[in-house]
């Protein structure tokens, strides 16, 4: 087995955006036999004004890749009105083109249009979208990268039907990395298990598992902080414990999650021992002080310390993260490009890495696994 994880219950979680005291909804360990009540989706930031938002806006692009690429973060937060916030960097490649077509974005949206700058050179624009109650913040690369997020997001009926009228950008799939290599690798995916990118790829990873999972040390792990509350900490501690107990049901469960988003249903389907899996849940929630975490935590995003070791070790900054025998791995998400970054990782890849699986990016949040298209490539995470 890999490196296991070690208690650490005074380590700060590294933050992707400014420290922040929220009032948070905590419940203590889960058990499967109680649905959750919690319905709040993420955990939220205090009211703030729009100069204040900019600061939490400038933190998170230095820590969730906004000054890489087009991430993509999201949090809940309570603001006095939804509004779209065009950022135009200096050294904007782009701004003169995106800015007329976040103009109208907003505008089909019902919302109001704020242009704001930012401090330091930057290839791309971005945008923070307040829609909902829901804050989130990303690259604008390109019009139908952009408007593919919005619908996304918002589910408004007159962009997504643009986005169906327009040409996505030609991705080419990344090559296989050049990955140290073992008898029997050691693959890590780093998740949040609600965040919308992470559960792109596990619809992506579960296939892979059940090609390869007896063949190697294929886990799920879970990123070092939590920003979908507590549901959120409820499903990664109920992951953990299937895949450290009752490993033989982990896939299964898997793709029921990620398809239904229904944890009872997944339990009593798959076959999981329920009895066990509470006392498992309740052991680690005691080891790993979550619920404790929770309660004490003063920041935006509370730290969610089980995998903490390794997502040192792997330099994990969002979800989704990927990495095979102690190094990071970029790979597109889909079932193939998984799979061929794990099979270069052996030194005799088994006669299995010969099957071809979907080259297709899987779609982002719940649903059926094989569901996406190419339109559904994205290096967001959460």
């Amino acid at each position: 087995m890999s490196k296991r994880r070690k208690k650490a219950t005074e380590t700060k979680a590294t933050k992707p955006a400014e420290e922040a005291k929220v009032e948070k909804k905590v419940s203590h360990p889960v058990s499967h036999k109680k649905k959750s009540t919690d319905s709040a989706c993420c955990f939220g930031q205090p009211k703030t004004t729009f100069y204040g938002l900019l600061v939490v806006v400038a933190a998170v692009f230095f820590t969730a890749g906004f000054l890489t690429g087009p991430g993509t973060t999201a949090s809940t937060v309570s603001a006095d009105s939804d509004q779209f916030i065009f950022i135009s960097p200096p050294g904007c490649s782009n701004c003169d083109e995106m800015e007329p077509l976040s103009t109208e974005v907003a505008d089909t949206l019902g919302l109001p249009f704020v242009k704001a700058g930012f401090a330091q050179e930057i290839e791309n624009p971005g945008f923070v979208l307040i829609h909902d109650g829901v804050l989130t913040i990303s690259g604008v690369a390109d019009e139908y990268t952009f408007k593919a997020q919005v619908c996304s997001l918002t589910e408004n009926k007159d962009i997504c039907d643009e986005v169906e009228d327009l040409t996505p950008p030609t991705q080419e799939p990344p090559p296989v990395p050049d990955v140290p290599k073992s008898d029997k690798p050691e693959v890590h995916a780093f998740v949040m298990s609600y965040c919308p990118y992470g559960l792109q790829f596990m619809k992506a990873y579960v296939p892979v598992l059940e090609l390869l999972g007896d063949k190697e040390e294929m886990e799920i792990n879970f990123v070092q902080y939590l920003m979908h509350g507590v549901k959120e900490s409820d499903e990664n501690t109920r992951m953990y414990c299937i895949q450290k107990e009752q490993k033989d049901k982990l896939t299964d469960y898997l793709r029921c999650f990620v398809e239904a988003g229904d944890h009872d249903g997944c339990i009593d389907s798959v076959g999981i021992d329920s009895d066990a899996l509470d006392s498992c849940i309740a052991a680690a929630d005691e080891e790993f002080a979550i619920t404790a975490t929770i309660e004490t935590s003063e920041d935006t995003y509370p730290a969610y310390n089980i995998d903490l070791e390794l997502t040192t070790t792997y330099g994990v900054r969002g979800s989704p993260s990927f990495g095979i025998n102690g190094q990071p791995v970029s790979v597109s998400r889909s079932a193939e490009s998984i799979k061929q970054a794990v099979c270069a990782a052996f030194n005799n890849p088994p006669e299995e890495c010969t099957q071809t699986l979907s080259s297709s990016p899987e779609a982002a949040g719940l649903g059926p696994i094989g569901s996406g298209s190419a339109a559904s490539g994205t290096d967001a995470q959460c």
